[in-house]
């Protein structure tokens, strides 16, 4: 057999190894999970196919399951260490191919500071790796001196931004602007940018990718290095945050999720029988709610505003929790915010889409679907 016949073959016992390693990574059994994995690299003969085209793609079941609430937080957490652990055996099972950059051609891969959902920056980083180049892999949550310090004593071609959440957004201007200023361009990459990357462009990244894959061609290519003497200020990239009604939000957030608690209470008299974690929960859920807001007005964005509560909609309704809840909540949120135009509008526009929009469904793809 050829190796291209091999590795055509390999594709095609994918389905069966995503159902295999999904079997193991919810059960938790480790052993099996690294089984999988290095039983598909030796059929394959392509690392690379591994990470993104089985590992990714269960991981992806993994949030879709614990969405659903057919997976605990436990559980979520058990099955993403399993998968980080399994491209740590990976790592070690293979060598780089041919070289596609240039020799000597260095790289930051990092999370933003505050996200702890390291998983998609850690595939890049290997998927770089096993391309050639020089991959200084940073982790979770790095705060953004600590991220220039590194910079400053390694001097990369360019550095990956990764990031899941968008409440991270603000976070992720400060690290960009940072780079650029050191001298070192950035290309962002996550959820939390947007399906487009209209989140990266506004927040004025070099280049943005919506995979790894893509990610690594970008990079292969080469990203001009910016100007670091070009000044350069958040309000240059986002003119409408002169209206402080971002900053306000940010800084009013206790105060208004305290508010919206205690009238809740008014407007939705189930609230009323709740158990003492219920209400800790359901501070939770405004406590995010507040947060998104305040993300959508940092980056004028009413949509990202309705995907989260839409988002959040299927969530409640999956845990058996009314959904109608959270219309009175916006409405006082709404109240408490009638100075502020851009918030009152992003709150109607949340509001409407509650009305006539479906919730999502958390559909978990059959096996060899990936997510």
């Amino acid at each position: 057999m050829t190796a291209s016949s091999t590795r055509s073959a390999a594709h095609l016992a994918l389905p069966e190894a995503r159902e295999r390693l999904w079997q193991a990574v919810h059960t938790g059994d480790e052993p099996l999970a690294t089984t999988v994995v290095l039983d598909t690299m030796t059929a394959s003969g392509d690392p690379e196919s591994v990470l993104l085209d089985l590992i990714a793609p269960v991981q992806a079941r993994v949030g879709l399951e614990w969405a659903a609430n057919r997976l605990t937080v436990a559980q979520e957490h058990t099955a993403t260490a399993i998968h980080e652990r399994a491209i740590a055996v990976l790592a070690h099972h293979t060598r780089p191919g041919p070289d596609t950059v240039p020799r000597g051609s260095r790289v930051t891969v990092a999370c933003v500071d505050g996200e702890w959902h390291a998983l998609p920056a850690r595939l890049l980083a290997e998927t770089l790796r096993l391309r050639g180049w020089q991959v200084d892999f940073l982790g979770a949550h790095v705060p953004t001196p600590h991220l220039i310090g590194h910079l400053h004593r390694t001097g990369p071609d360019a550095v990956a931004l990764s990031s899941s959440i968008p409440t991270h957004l603000p976070a992720a201007h400060t690290a960009i602007t940072a780079c650029q200023a050191a001298g070192v361009p950035v290309i962002a990459g996550g959820a939390a940018f947007g399906p487009d990357g209209r989140h990266a462009r506004a927040l004025g990244a070099d280049a943005w990718a919506g995979d790894a894959r893509q990610a690594a061609a970008a990079l292969a290519k080469g990203l001009d290095r910016p100007d670091p003497m070009a000044a350069h200020q958040t309000v240059d990239d986002l003119p409408h945050l002169v209206d402080q009604e971002y900053t306000i939000v940010a800084r009013t957030t206790h105060q208004l999720v305290k508010e919206t608690l205690t009238e809740l209470e008014n407007r939705f008299p189930p609230m009323r029988r709740y158990a003492e974690e219920q209400r800790r929960r359901t501070a939770e859920d405004l406590a995010h709610i507040v947060e998104f807001l305040g993300t959508s007005l940092y980056v004028d964005d009413e949509e990202l505003f309705a995907g989260f509560i839409l988002w959040t909609a299927g969530i409640l309704t999956a845990r058996r929790v009314p959904a109608r809840s959270l219309d009175p909540a916006l409405d006082l949120l709404a109240v408490q915010l009638k100075d502020f135009p851009r918030a009152c509008r992003t709150l109607a526009h949340a509001r409407e889409a509650l009305r006539t929009r479906s919730t999502p469904a958390f559909t978990i793809p059959g096996p060899g679907k990936p997510a």
